[in-house]
């Protein structure tokens, strides 16, 4: 954050409080219990995700260049979780609301990195399905290894950049009176309305974040499955219709699943009750990393068969170390 401040201008001093205090939920009793169960939903989806990664890696039939988009959104769950759950526990149950200046930003960064990548994640698998259904001759020539590590190095790089603008423009900030942030975490939104100098940039970024990283990509999905729609209504039966948009479900889900309450939060913005905001953005951030992996071991058949052949693999593992010491 020294960087950017000096490349913008050297004489140039901020106020910066040595803390900011993340106040969670007002005035709800027990709420505690809230946070146990984003613990719990936490274990599960570090189990899941860790799962799925585990079967692709050791499965040479699903190194394909689908499961390595698939690999990539389960580590981006995975890191999600474990960049923002362990850390709102301990301040909400272990009661440590305070958080320095510098932590703060670092967990606003990794926060809104990762939450990022999951979007950027379902338009590479929105490609995928748009060339295995709409040009299936193509498919095995466009959908290549080099490509889809290129597709998906190419999308941590922007959001990488896009979240480090957004967060370098909150260092230019002066805060003159209220430490106190209405969220859970490290929220972009209710940081920068404490300042008390101009925070126009910021005001714009936050605008602009959404655009790039929510609406954008929500856009290039819905396009994908317009053409995908299309492709599926030239076919000739109905049965071969279905069999192809069942290749697009598990897919679909997550869409839906990510899309929708976050769209809700953003849109609304400062509107939204405080309250009611935490909720919201409390369960967009921590249960869609939980159900992706459960919906793609549900409804893709590859997944499926692979866990099941590595459960057979160690139960037979174990029957037969059993059967040696005896």
């Amino acid at each position: 954050m020294d960087l950017f401040n000096s490349a913008l201008g050297k004489n140039i001093t901020f106020l910066r409080p040595a803390f900011f205090i993340i106040s969670g939920f007002i005035g709800i009793p027990n709420i505690k219990y809230y946070y146990a169960f984003l613990f719990f939903v936490y274990i599960i989806s570090v189990l899941a995700n860790t799962a799925v990664m585990a079967a692709i890696y050791l499965d040479h039939n699903l190194r394909t260049p689908k499961y390595i988009a698939v690999f990539n959104l389960a580590l981006v769950d995975l890191l999600g979780n474990s960049a923002m759950v362990p850390k709102v526990l301990d301040i909400f149950l272990f009661n440590h609301p305070h958080i320095s200046y510098n932590d703060c930003l670092t967990f606003l960064f990794f926060c809104y990195v990762f939450l990022s990548m999951q979007a950027l994640n379902l338009v590479a698998l929105s490609y995928d399905r748009v060339m295995a259904i709409v040009y299936p001759l193509h498919y095995q020539l466009k959908v290549t290894h080099k490509f889809m590590f290129c597709l998906i190095a190419s999308f941590w790089v922007f959001v990488i950049i896009v979240v480090l603008i957004a967060t370098g423009l909150l260092t230019r900030l002066s805060f003159c009176e209220s430490v106190v942030i209405k969220s859970f975490f490290c929220d972009h939104g209710q940081i920068y309305r404490l300042a008390c100098n101009d925070y126009t940039p910021s005001d714009i970024t936050a605008w602009i974040l959404p655009a790039l990283i929510l609406w954008l990509p929500l856009t290039i999905v819905l396009l994908s499955y317009l053409s995908i729609g299309y492709a599926l209504a030239k076919v000739a039966t109905v049965r071969e219709r279905m069999k192809g948009f069942k290749t697009c479900t598990a897919h679909l889900s997550l869409v839906a699943i990510y899309f929708l309450p976050i769209l809700i939060t953003f849109t609304l913005g400062a509107n939204i009750e405080p309250n009611a905001r935490i909720i919201n953005l409390s369960l967009t951030s921590v249960f869609p990393p939980m159900l992706n992996p459960i919906i793609y071991v549900l409804q893709t058949q590859e997944i499926k068969e692979s866990l099941k052949r590595f459960l057979r693999i160690t139960t037979h593992y174990k029957i037969s170390k059993v059967k040696f010491k005896k």
